[in-house]
């Protein structure tokens, strides 16, 4: 079965790296499906049931989006409240992800080296991303490594637009991070 890409970016149309990778995903529709949120759900009304349908008819879950504010993007926050209910995602019924493989793929904005303790924020990127892979084990599936992009972030008086090269070269990863063996 295939890999389903929840996609939560809140200016898809503006975005450099997550469309590039919407983009490199779409090259492959036998292996993912991408399901763009902000595309399906534009006022905000999540159809529950319908989601449930769409993770539980593929195999693995990747969740990608820009870090917004050392999170999600409000959107995929939401969805995760309403589509990870009680009786479904957890509680004594609840099974539909145990065992289910779930990356994230983020976009981080600022270089790697600001996400350390040292850096900018003091804080890995590992460490800010916590509370999902606390999520999916609360859940029993099978939290997996991310793969982020960083350095995109234009600061006052910094500039660290990434080069189409970079972009080019992470789309590739991206696919090839997807495609792991223990992750199929």
């Amino acid at each position: 079965m295939k890999t389903l890409i929840i996609v939560a970016h809140p200016d898809i149309e503006n975005s450099k790296i997550n469309k590039r990778w919407i983009e490199e995903l779409r090259k492959y529709p036998e292996r993912f499906t991408v399901h763009e949120l902000y595309n399906v759900y534009p006022n905000d009304h999540i159809d529950i049931e319908a989601e449930q349908e769409l993770i539980e008819g593929h195999d693995d879950l990747v969740l990608q989006f820009p870090i917004y504010w050392f999170n999600c993007p409000p959107l995929l926050k939401k969805w995760l409240d309403e589509v990870f209910i009680y009786g479904w995602a957890y509680g004594s019924a609840g099974n539909a992800l145990v065992g289910r493989s779930v990356r994230l793929a983020v976009c981080a904005g600022i270089k790697e080296v600001d996400y350390s303790k040292k850096g900018r924020y003091q804080f890995s990127l590992e460490e800010i991303l916590r509370p999902f892979e606390v999520t999916m084990r609360y859940v029993h599936a099978s939290y997996q490594p991310f793969f982020a992009f960083y350095g995109n972030e234009k600061e006052s008086g910094v500039e660290y637009y990434s080069t189409q090269e970079a972009i080019e070269y992470s789309a590739k990863n991206y696919i090839k991070f997807l495609n792991q063996d223990e992750f199929s």
